[in-house]
This record gives structure tokens, C-alpha cells and sequence, in this order.
């Protein structure tokens, strides 16, 4: 929800910004029209005193209109949002039931063994589209380096746009099969910093080089992966559950084992 309301702030600050362009841009017209007239010319003078007072509340009644409607918009968007968000969650706790003693909860059971052998646990993520940039955004809190989700998209489409060579090769059409054309990858890059879209590997490859950083991956099935292990750095973890709640993968942040924080305090 607070990535919804800094959406709308973000929207509401880029109409009042351009408001206030358009009456700068009016009042420089209307000084233009001042100028071209004769101040001895009074049925000209008369003329363009009701000109200006007409192209003013024309410019008022539209800019007010605009504001009227974002604000309606963003009612409608978030009401949407709370609609979805409410049903997502309803089928995470169906899921949750079915999947209890299957796939879910022994891939749980693995991951559990694997990271209790690093003393860890898992921290889990809320599932909205969000979870690997949240993950970050965990990790790096416990880092004393607060960085919000929507920075870290954004930073991630901006390093992406910026090396296209790096990514575009690994992006295919899933209806043809072809690779992305630059205009594909454009809107690619563009629902990294405006919509849900989940984050993957690619997204990890520019974020650790971004960050600087290494983030590890751990997983049940299969070894770690690491991506930018050309940094000297301690890494970001990673937990990629490929049965998270039935709805498809899911990233987690991890924690240190309670038990064994407990130990290092006695």
C-alpha cells in the first residue's frame, strides 16, 4: 500500500509541476497579447481584457477538471488494488491447506536443513509481485543500507536499459519464440519500474552489480547460485522456492537462527 500512495503522490506532484508550467506559458501569451496592442486603442484594450479573462477560465476549469479525475483514478486504482491484493490472499491460504503435506512442505523441510547448517532460517515474504525486490530491500536493512523497492526497480530498469547487450539476449517472445526487439525489451524494462512484474535472474545480475554486492540464491533442489561473485563483499541470501504457495515461485529473505542467536547471548 505505501508503494500505492507513493505512486499517486508521484502522479499528483507531475500535474501540479506541468499546472503550473501551463500558467507561466498562458501568463508569457498573455503578456505577448498585451503587447500588440495599442494602449490607446480602447475597443482593442476592451476586446483583449475579455480574451484574457476567457483563455484564463478555460486554463482553470481544465486544470481543475484534470486534478478532479486523477483523483478519481487513483480512488478507482486503489480500490482495484485492495480487490486483488484481497483475492491473492485468498488463494495463498487455499493453497497453503492443499499444498500442506505436499511438494510446499517438503521443499520447506529441505530448505529448513540447508540453511540451519549456516545457522539461518527463513524470513518469509510477502507474495505481491514484489518479493525478490523485497528480499533485497530485507537483506540490505540488515546491512544499515535502507534502500525502498521502488528505488531498487527503478535502478534496476535504469542499469538494464543502460547495457542492453548484457540482457536483451536472454529475453525471448513467449509467443514466438524470437529474441525481444529493442521496443519489447523498452516495455520490458518499464514493468520492472511500473507494474508487479516478478524479478529473476537477469533482474539479480543487474541488481548485484548495481549493489556492488554478490547475492546468493539458495535453493532446495539444487546448489546456490551466486551472481556478481566479483565483489569482495559478504552477500546478499536468498531463499527460491519453486512451491512457495502453489502460485507460482517465490523469493524469502533469511535471518539468523533464532536458537543459535540465543546461544551466542548465554
Amino acid at each position: 500500500m505505501e508503494a500505492v500512495l507513493t505512486e499517486e503522490l508521484d502522479e499528483e506532484e507531475q500535474l501540479v509541476r506541468r499546472h503550473r508550467k501551463e500558467k507561466k506559458e498562458l501568463q508569457a501569451k498573455i503578456q505577448g497579447m498585451k503587447n500588440a496592442v495599442p494602449k490607446n486603442d480602447k475597443k482593442r484594450r476592451k476586446q483583449l481584457i475579455e480574451d484574457v479573462a476567457k483563455l484564463e477560465a478555460e486554463m482553470e476549469q481544465k486544470q481543475r477538471e484534470e486534478l478532479e479525475q486523477l483523483k478519481l483514478t487513483s480512488k478507482e486504482n486503489k480500490d482495484k488494488k485492495a480487490a486483488l491484493e484481497k483475492e491473492r490472499e485468498e488463494r495463498i491460504a487455499e493453497a497453503e491447506i492443499e499444498n500442506l503435506s505436499g511438494a510446499r512442505h517438503i521443499e520447506s523441510q529441505k530448505l529448513a536443513q540447508i540453511l540451519a547448517a549456516r545457522q539461518l532460517e527463513i524470513k518469509q515474504i510477502p507474495s505481491d509481485g514484489h518479493c525478490m525486490y523485497r528480499a533485497i530491500e530485507d537483506q540490505l536493512q540488515e546491512q544499515d543500507c535502507p534502500v525502498t523497492v521502488s528505488a531498487l526497480r527503478r535502478q534496476t530498469a535504469e542499469y538494464m536499459q543502460s547495457h542492453v547487450e548484457d540482457f536483451l539476449p536472454f529475453l525471448t517472445n513467449p509467443n514466438t519464440g524470437n529474441t525481444y526487439t529493442l521496443e519489447e525489451f523498452g516495455k520490458y524494462c518499464d514493468d520492472v519500474v511500473n507494474t508487479a512484474a516478478w524479478g529473476g535472474q537477469l533482474e539479480l545480475r543487474a541488481l548485484s552489480h548495481i549493489l556492488e554486492t554478490p547475492i546468493e540464491v539458495i535453493q532446495a533442489d539444487a546448489p546456490p547460485i551466486v551472481v556478481g561473485e566479483e565483489y569482495p563483499k559478504n552477500p546478499l541470501i536468498l531463499v527460491y522456492m519453486r512451491h512457495a504457495y502453489g502460485l507460482g515461485e517465490h523469493y524469502n529473505s533469511v535471518t539468523p537462527l533464532m536458537n543459535a542467536a540465543t546461544e551466542n547471548c548465554s
